[in-house]
């Protein structure tokens, strides 16, 4: 997987985005900083929440298996004060946290039924990205490239390119934690944990990863946006890529990362 230094690629995403089950490239708006070398899926935890859909994922819950170690540090980040036109929560508050929960709600898709890749990166992109970082010619890429991921995706499953994707079939990204660079009040950069999830039907075996995104917003126009530039910033200062273990494994308490707890 190549490294994207904080400009929108060739691609017109921001930053490549996850490979799942080693055939499908689920892109998301964050940069995952050369290949991830994480857990598998075979973690004592992961989220088991799903979504219709017809609309973004939901907020995932944490199973705890007999296995399970209570993580020191839980944060149940804000909701979005409104669900905008696209369907996306937007409004978060003008905090840390705030600026936290809308990277996490940027990174949580699903795809499943009629709901494509094509889809859930144009509301991404109409939601979240700063606006002086938007353009015609940014947009088409975007919409290109995901059209190819969904052609890819249907290829895979055994399913023609106008039809759904196969009963319980899925591609799933889900944020579960987080560990902050920088917080300023007007800018925050994080390294965020996602588990993604791909199952190519109502038979086969879910595949899944865990992943790490570093990405940074700026609060612009009264909510948080994501920004290239300030990923840019970031990426110029070279930061570690942290060590991650999920949740409730007993590592994840000593390598420094906030669980993310439904909020209510």
């Amino acid at each position: 997987m190549s490294r994207t230094r904080g400009t929108w690629n060739s691609k017109g995403m921001w930053a490549a985005g996850v490979v799942l089950a080693g055939v499908i490239g689920l892109t998301t708006y964050a940069v995952l900083d050369g290949d991830d070398d994480g857990a598998r899926g075979n973690g004592p935890a992961k989220p088991t929440a799903s979504a219709s859909a017809s609309g973004p994922s939901a907020v995932p819950t944490i199973t705890t298996p007999d296995d399970w170690t209570e993580p020191q540090r839980w944060a149940a980040l804000p909701r979005g004060a409104k669900t905008d036109s696209h369907g996306s929560q937007v409004g978060f508050p003008h905090t840390t946290e705030g600026a936290v929960a809308m990277m996490a709600a940027a990174n949580n898709t699903d795809i499943e039924g009629t709901r494509s890749n094509q889809q859930e990166q144009r509301r991404i992109y109409d939601s979240y990205i700063s606006p002086e970082e938007k353009s015609s010619a940014v947009a088409e890429k975007i919409e290109a490239q995901a059209r190819a991921t969904d052609d890819e995706l249907r290829q895979a499953m055994g399913v023609g390119t106008s039809e759904p994707l196969p009963s319980e079939a899925y591609v799933r990204n889900t944020v579960i934690a987080y560990k902050i660079i920088k917080p300023q009040p007007d800018e925050v950069s994080v390294w965020l944990a996602a588990w993604a999830a791909q199952k190519n039907g109502e038979m086969e075996k879910e595949s899944v990863n865990y992943l790490r995104l570093l990405l940074a917003a700026r609060w612009v126009d009264g909510d948080w946006k994501l920004s290239a530039d300030a990923t840019a910033d970031v990426m110029r200062t070279k930061p570690a890529k942290p060590s991650f273990a999920p949740p409730g494994d007993p590592k994840f308490n000593s390598l420094g990362w906030t669980a993310i707890r439904s909020a209510s």
